[in-house]
């Protein structure tokens, strides 16, 4: 077993499914500003790409591509275009993220077996607490110990950290309005900016800047590029970025009745309109300067071979110090949920034919629990999808499914070729949860082991995932937090649960087989009486301990559920940081910082810290840990150390 796993979106970065398969199935990203040194044929459509009865084929050229597109988009198309009498949103439409407030699986970081303890789990290099150590995610706040950089709507301002005070030192102004809030990353020298919006038409897009930070007191940008796509994920390892892009249903020039235009004829002329759609509606475009071209080149694509629903998955991947060269690849799935692990990807299928509806953002990705058991594919199952990482090149290992519905990537956590996932129910489930593992093997997913009847009738809230156990919350009136031997993946059992008032929607690993869980507080009923957070002692899984506790007043909420980018664990100090937000009788918000200090028994000390005030300031206040110990924190208008 490993003792730690690094987790990036990656893997199809490189992803060419459209050659080198009479090798195999490996596969290697093709430059699309160099010339590829080997030129393979690729496949002719529909050739299987693995052994599995779900298995991706090729897609072959841009007419197969195509013809495939509008065969599987034709029932469809109604008289009122996509969907018919339902009221759609253009924007869900085209792959657009909705924003959520309530999260569902929490974070899945940190892997150490349960019998050498819990890793203690601290945010990454750039200060950004992160789903797994060693890879590196967006946020409004980087760092790398000299200076800090923060996001404050479309300006870049950089701060010098090395003094006795945070010092405001440069300012950037980036070109364009966005609508939703620019993260970053930070690569060496260079910023990655990473904007959002969509068009009045429901179009999204996504650009990046390249932001040149070698004098920082005179950022500059180098490089940009703008994708005709919604942004999905955004990862780092090293010097190396990858998106994840996702595009739904194209935007076609539809009619709907009126007048003299009876149902029937304003179905047969969309139809006509579908028929008539070209490839470049279907596949995402990359503008820079003035020249557009097609994210993903047709041979470079895949399909799964019975439709899953419309829409492109495409991923794009290039070195910091290159931006301009990127290597490119799509699967033509409607799939919107993303897992990766540093060796492993998986892209996971709904089966419902409409996009992208449950992203979240901006790119935090959790959803909303549902209030009923549905979801998953139309016959209530998942379709995954596995491909192989090495570098920036992948290989398609194969398919398989689950009964039930993963609801977001914090579900999935993959090791030593197994991948594990917390399913909630469906129509072809019982009414209750589970862990279920699959095994790597001839081409496909293949159904290994299954735990069931956690949490009946309830919902799950976080899950987190070690080597040989995983810590699942779900609530309904009470927390049951359950421990589940992973040990053996044929058989996963639960060991032990713990059942308290309320529950916890985030957990993180602080050393000393401890967890520490925020979330809510309720009564017997299960309503809330406002957030909590408590230490979980699990030395003996059989039996979880609770230990310590916090409670807050009723109408305060512990924001690292929301968004665990939050939450920092400061393990030399044995304290956490997680901002709160205070909701007024008048309807304002004011957010703080909880500062808890874990005693060696467990227990809990707090204070508080003001932060800020109003919605949008409070989503964005950030805890940002430095090398030296010291933790700043950072608003829209200041930076000042704790």
């Amino acid at each position: 077993m490993t003792t730690s796993k690094t987790l990036a979106i990656t893997g199809v970065a490189a992803l060419a499914l459209g050659g080198a398969f009479a090798a195999g199935v490996h596969v290697g990203g093709t430059d699309h500003h160099t010339p590829a040194t080997r030129v393979v044929a690729p496949p002719a459509a529909g050739h299987r790409l693995a052994s599995g009865d779900l298995s991706l084929v090729a897609a072959g050229d841009c007419d197969s591509l195509l013809g495939w597109y509008v065969d599987n988009s034709r029932d469809l198309v109604t008289a009122w275009g996509w969907g018919g009498g339902l009221v759609v949103d253009d924007m869900a439409m085209r792959g657009a993220k909705t924003d959520s407030q309530l999260p569902l699986a929490a974070s899945a970081a940190g892997r150490e077996s349960a019998a050498s303890g819990i890793d203690s789990r601290s945010s990454s290099a750039t200060g950004t607490n992160v789903q797994e150590a060693g890879v590196d995610e967006p946020d409004v706040v980087k760092t790398d110990g000299a200076v800090l950089l923060r996001m404050v709507g479309d300006d870049l301002v950089v701060y010098d950290v090395t003094g006795t005070r945070p010092a405001r030192v440069g300012r950037l102004d980036l070109p364009g309005s966005q609508k939703a809030q620019p993260e970053l990353l930070l690569v060496g020298h260079d910023a990655v900016v990473l904007s959002q919006r969509w068009d009045a038409d429901g179009t999204p897009s996504t650009r990046v800047d390249t932001v040149d930070l070698s004098t920082p007191s005179a950022p500059k940008v180098t490089d940009s590029a703008s994708y005709a796509a919604n942004l999905l994920s955004a990862r780092q390892y090293g010097d190396t970025v990858r998106l994840v892009l996702g595009t739904g249903l194209p935007m076609l020039d539809f009619v709907s009745p009126h007048g003299g235009l009876t149902e029937k004829k304003a179905l047969e002329k969309n139809r006509e309109v579908l028929a008539r759609s070209t490839i470049s509606d279907w596949l995402p475009s990359v503008t820079e300067g003035d020249r557009t071209t097609q994210v993903v080149d047709c041979a470079d694509m895949a399909r799964p071979e019975d439709f899953t629903g419309a829409g492109t998955v495409s991923v794009v991947g290039w070195s910091g110090a290159t931006p301009e060269e990127r290597s490119s690849t799509g699967v033509a799935t409607g799939s919107d949920i993303v897992y990766s692990s540093a060796d492993r990807l998986y892209l996971a299928t709904s089966g419902s034919g409409r996009g992208c509806f449950d992203c979240v953002g901006p790119l935090v990705d959790r959803t909303v629990p549902g209030p009923w058991p549905g979801g998953g594919g139309e016959d209530g199952t998942t379709q995954i999808h596995a491909f192989r990482l090495h570098g920036t090149t992948a290989s398609y290992l194969g398919s398989g499914e689950v009964e039930g519905r993963v609801d977001d990537r914090w579900a999935m956590d993959a090791v030593d070729g197994t991948l594990r996932v917390a399913v909630s129910p469906t129509q072809q489930t019982g009414d209750w949860n589970s862990i279920v593992t699959l095994q790597e093997g001839a081409g496909a997913l293949e159904p290994l082991g299954r735990v069931d009847r956690l949490g009946v009738g309830e919902q799950i809230q976080s899950v987190r995932w070690f080597d040989d156990l995983a810590v699942l919350v779900t609530f309904r009136q009470v927390d049951p937090l359950y421990a589940i031997d992973l040990s053996h993946p044929a058989h996963p059992k639960a060991l032990g649960a713990l059942k308290v008032p309320g529950y916890s929607d985030y957990l993180h690993p602080i050393g000393d087989h401890r967890v520490l869980g925020l979330g809510v507080d309720a009564d017997g009923r299960g309503m809330s009486r406002g957030g909590k957070v408590a230490v979980f002692d699990l030395s003996d899984p059989t039996h979880p301990v609770r230990q310590g506790q916090n409670t807050y007043a009723r109408n305060i909420q512990v924001m690292a559920g929301q968004d665990p980018r939050q939450f920092t664990w400061v393990p030399a100090s044995h304290t956490a940081y997680t901002v709160i937000a205070r909701y007024g009788r008048t309807g304002g918000m004011t957010g703080w910082v909880s500062v808890l200090e874990v005693g060696a028994d467990g227990s809990l000390r707090r204070h508080n810290v003001k932060g800020t005030e109003g919605y949008d300031d409070v989503a964005a206040l950030r805890t940002v840990p430095l090398p030296d110990g010291r933790v700043a924190l950072v608003t829209e208008d200041s930076a000042r150390f704790l």
